[in-house]
């Protein structure tokens, strides 16, 4: 493979990436999996980087990669693309986050509204990255 070009992605594993959590959590994970399906329809479903569910669009760097969805106990955790959670700090500050990763306590409920927002987001910033880019 040449330097520049993306590596083919592999459709599949979230499901069986789910299954080895453990059973409290992965209710949850399939919630906050649906609620990215729903947001991103078309979009394909992998895992690949960091042996994470992954969600891509082919087409766009980073192989189209635009969000994932991990359990980390005791934690439900969404990574997005940077600046996303930056972008959005004054609705997080209850929520522990990294630069591209939010964190959702098990015990409570998944934040849908929130996910959707951040998965959009995240989308947005793939994209427009991409139409600044074709602009040079």
């Amino acid at each position: 493979m040449k330097k520049g070009e993306d590596k083919v992605i592999q459709a599949g594993g979230a499901e069986e990436y789910i299954l080895d959590q453990p059973k409290d959590a992965q209710a949850k994970l399939r919630e906050i999996r649906t609620i990215i399906q729903s947001t991103a329809p078309g979009s394909i479903e992998t895992v690949s980087y960091f042996q994470l569910p992954g969600y891509s669009y082919p087409g766009y760097d980073y192989n189209g990669m635009f969000v994932w969805f991990s359990f980390k106990a005791p934690f439900l955790r969404l990574h997005v693309r940077p600046p996303v959670l930056n972008d959005h700090r004054t609705e997080l500050t209850h929520y522990s986050k990294t630069a591209s990763i939010i964190s959702f306590r098990l015990e409570e409920e998944v934040p849908s509204i929130l996910v959707r927002k951040l998965v959009l987001a995240s989308l947005a910033v793939m994209k427009n990255r991409k139409a600044s880019e074709e602009a040079l």
